[in-house]
């Protein structure tokens, strides 16, 4: 799933987080800074169903308009796969992770 927050809300006139903040606050839904932060410009890895309501009813959107599907980036089971797609999938190398979730840069 490809997180969308920025865009949607941009595409309803709320440029700055600090704005959606207020806004969610509103509503019921207090985000701490650095939440909001991740929220806004990161790749969130998780979220309550129901902070997702409140998001979606402040911008007066659907999920669909804040989650975007990438079913491209799922993986077939290897049964379903031909020898030579599992053998490519095999080599994928995954370049490790910082701590901040950032990629670190090729060696």
């Amino acid at each position: 799933m490809k997180w969308n927050l920025r865009l949607a809300a941009a595409q309803r006139g709320i440029w700055k987080a600090s704005e959606l903040q207020r806004m969610l606050a509103e509503r019921g839904l207090s985000i701490s800074a650095g939440k909001m932060s991740g929220l806004w410009s990161g790749q969130p890895a998780s979220i309550k169903l129901d902070d997702l309501d409140v998001i979606c009813a402040v911008l007066g959107c659907g999920v669909a308009d804040v989650l975007i599907p990438e079913p491209d980036k799922v993986t077939r089971p290897a049964a379903e796969q031909t020898p030579q797609q599992a053998a490519v999938g095999a080599m994928i190398v995954v370049a490790p992770r910082r701590r901040d979730g950032r990629s670190l840069p090729p060696a």
